[in-house]
């Protein structure tokens, strides 16, 4: 297990020079608060610095590790980012770097995850970072269900866990998986990022302090297993409704390689039905007419328990999420105009026929079956 070093503990700055002044950060709205004179009590204030602060901890965090890496004789490799890696763009189908200088896999067209460090150790064990100042960790859960299942999928041959750094006081540690070792530092403040980036007449810089080692190596040397994320999700699709006598393959479903599967997506598109058949139950709108295709999907909640959710794409960017809270009630969300769910129920409503339409009696059946899945669990 991977101990914090008293370094880290404490934030102490004094081996990292002036690099955390190199990079760049997203101030562009709190620089205008600022100018305004905006309180810094003010909710939009608080929320800007918030983000800033968040950015700034992560950079500081990653200039740590690189020297703990470094040092620490059980780690073999460690994947450089920012301005301490070679400027190669992001590929397709493989860990890269992004235009923000992020370690991230990717399709053609979207980002399936990011990730703020990682490490491999002579143990074979693959560690995926995760820096953050959020005060409850609760709500990271699905986020690294998520990460684990594309590197187990990606890197079958490493055990994967996750290093968690957050700051002390951070409620929910206890709560989050056996995989993930937990580092708590003291208390971060990006005041003195701000108040150079503030100052006009800031000093001049140190030049940037680069960690010269063989461990250090480029995200894109890490080699993968094929894996190919819009060719996979039709393979599920297609196979979880091939059942001769079921409406679902409940144990193509439930079978541990398809769990991995759907936490790495979070949900499963397996039909679709006329808007007509849910109009009541989603309280969709007269205007949208009856044979509207409503996409119907299963997704994985934080809880790991299964349940039934629609989606309606109006255009081509326009799509709408039906859901329900814990109180059984719908809820309805737009979904980011740019982000991977569109492609997907586009991508999966283009290849569902006729064989892939429902009723009201199939979504009946459907539910009783996730709810028996419930119950073993």
């Amino acid at each position: 297990m991977l101990k914090i070093s008293k370094s880290i503990k404490t934030l102490d700055e004094s081996d990292i020079g002036d690099n955390l002044l190199h990079y760049d950060y997203n101030v562009k709205y709190l620089l205008s608060l600022i100018r305004k004179g905006i309180s810094q009590d003010d909710q939009h204030f608080l929320s800007s610095y918030r983000s800033f602060e968040g950015e700034v901890f992560e950079n500081f965090v990653y200039e740590k590790l690189l020297i703990y890496a470094a040092e620490n004789d059980n780690i073999e490799k460690f994947v450089l980012k920012g301005f301490h890696q070679d400027k190669i763009k992001s590929h397709a189908n493989t860990l890269s770097i992004s235009e923000k200088q992020q370690i991230v896999y990717r399709t053609k067209s979207r980002e399936i995850s990011e990730f703020d460090a990682m490490l491999i150790t002579k143990d074979k064990e693959l560690y995926f970072v995760e820096m953050t100042l959020v005060k409850s960790v609760l709500k990271l859960r699905k986020r690294l269900r998520k990460k684990k299942a594309l590197l187990e999928i990606i890197f079958p041959n490493y055990e994967i866990k996750a290093l968690i750094i957050l700051n002390e006081g951070a409620t929910g540690v206890r709560q989050l998986p056996s995989y993930c070792t937990v580092w708590l530092t003291e208390e971060f403040s990006a005041k003195g990022v701000l108040d150079y980036i503030v100052d006009t007449d800031a000093r001049k810089l140190l030049p940037k302090k680069r960690i010269k080692s063989d461990k250090m190596i480029e995200a894109h040397v890490l080699k993968l297993y094929p894996f190919r994320y819009y060719n996979t999700i039709s393979w599920i699709t297609k196979t979880i409704r091939s059942h001769k006598k079921y409406v679902l393959d409940m144990n193509f479903l439930m079978s541990q390689k398809v769990q991995r599967y759907h936490d790495l997506y979070n949900k499963f598109y397996i039909g679709y039905v006329d808007a007509s058949e849910v109009r009541e139950e989603l309280s969709l709108d007269k205007s949208l007419e009856d044979d509207h295709r409503v996409i119907v999907a299963i997704e994985k909640k934080h809880s790991d328990e299964i349940t039934l959710t629609y989606y309606i794409q109006q255009t081509r960017k326009i799509l709408y999420l039906y859901s329900y809270d814990d109180n059984n009630k719908i809820i309805r969300e737009k979904k980011d105009p740019y982000g991977i769910t569109i492609t997907e129920v586009y991508h999966i409503s283009k290849m569902m026929d006729e064989k892939y339409k429902l009723n009201a009696s199939n979504l009946a059946t459907i539910k009783k079956l996730l709810e028996e899945t419930k119950t073993e669990a």
